[in-house]
């Protein structure tokens, strides 16, 4: 299933400031607490547990900003492969505010598995860059061909000058001594022990006194990189490209996350598509339908000539064998479909009008196949 938007889930729009985010989460907070909510404590976990995911990202200004940019791949790395976890919220102050103090919480902790040491701290090892979105556009034209596509991506590199570490050339990361280089901060609440992320080393247990100024002491800058991706053949809309290693950098020399090209197939002027089939509408006039005609047709692939047979009706499906889209598993291509919409003229001369009339007296009551199929219905249902 697919993860609801967070900004949906706080009932909060994206220009929304920090403080109405955090009353909308007091609220929902509030209203969802399993405790109150004894008689379906299930659904009220698990609908608390969301509310708190949607605030630990939108309350946090780097992790909105990567949100907004690239949905939730853009946050996946933050929760770890396992999704978003309690172990992963950092606001557990607002939650006092909230609550008064956290024995109130303390039932909906331990029933999460929360409670005491089971509280661990921020991974220290290696650490996987978060994964990046990019919204690529594609013609029906390029579909049908494929293409290859220059993209021009910003994304987080090791810094250079520092090799990762934010310390200053000839400067050291030294351990933090709020947290004594755990990364977090612990203390009691009556029966219920509770640890958060140390705010001065931001759960890393190490801090640099030193920062590079290249990067600002983060490790990572933030750099421009042309990619060449090939897109192809029967792609459609909504199709996710994987290319390996082009997201993020990862953290203490861990692998670079990947970037997801995510198609968009723009709309045509003329075809519509329909899986690997392709629909034309083509207007012809009355004499061409009455009489036949031989048509000049568009398709993907240029023009082709198209034979009208006479007495065709209005709504006539001709099939162009293979003149569709290709499959995107290389199956084959599909079909055109030319449907013949007949042009009745809005304006006629003085000698049209004559020689529709004396059309019209020569053709007496005669009907077409399509009024005389209407007509027979009429009588069937009338009883007649």
């Amino acid at each position: 299933m697919a993860k609801k938007d967070y900004y949906d889930v706080l009932g909060v729009s994206k220009s929304s400031s920090q403080d109405d985010i955090k009353k909308a989460y007091r609220k929902l907070a509030l209203k969802h607490h399993p405790d109150r909510n004894k008689e379906n404590k299930k659904e009220a976990e698990d609908r608390f547990k969301e509310v708190s995911e949607a605030y630990e990202v939108l309350s946090d200004s780097q992790k909105r900003a990567r949100y907004d940019q690239f949905g939730h791949e853009g946050v996946k790395s933050d929760f770890g492969g396992g999704g978003f976890g309690w172990q992963n919220f950092t606001h557990f102050e607002d939650l006092e505010d909230i609550f008064g103090n956290f024995g109130d919480l303390g039932g909906i902790f331990e029933s999460f598995g929360m409670g005491g040491s089971s509280r661990r701290r921020r991974s220290q090892g290696p650490q996987k860059g978060s994964s990046l979105q990019y919204d690529l556009s594609v013609t029906l034209e390029e579909v049908a061909t494929g293409c290859e596509k220059k993209l021009n991506i910003s994304h987080e590199e090791t810094c250079k000058k520092c090799h990762g570490s934010g310390a200053k050339a000839g400067s050291k990361r030294e351990k933090c001594v709020a947290c004594h280089g755990t990364g977090r901060i612990s203390f009691a609440q009556g029966f219920f022990n509770v640890a958060r992320v140390c705010e001065r080393c931001q759960g890393e247990g190490e801090i640099v006194k030193e920062p590079c100024a290249a990067c600002h002491g983060k490790g990572v800058k933030v750099v421009s990189k042309k990619i060449d991706v090939q897109v192809p053949k029967g792609v459609e809309t909504g199709v996710r490209l994987r290319i390996s290693d082009e997201g993020n950098t990862g953290a203490k020399g861990g692998p670079s996350g990947d970037l997801y090209v995510l198609i968009n197939v723009e709309p045509h002027d003329i075809f519509k598509r329909h899986g690997n089939d392709i629909v034309v509408e083509v207007p012809i006039a009355f004499t061409q339908a009455s009489l036949g005609a031989q048509l000049s047709v568009p398709t993907l692939d240029g023009k082709v000539e198209m034979k009208v047979s006479a007495g065709t009706q209005y709504g006539k499906v001709f099939r162009l064998r293979g003149k569709g889209l290709p499959s995107l598993r290389g199956y084959g291509r599909g079909d055109e479909l030319v449907v013949i919409i007949i042009e009745v003229p809005d304006k006629l001369s003085k000698k049209q009008k004559t020689l529709l009339e004396e059309f019209a007296a020569e053709s007496g009551e005669d009907a077409g196949p399509l009024t005389k199929s209407f007509l027979d219905k009429v009588k069937r249902a009338l009883g007649g």
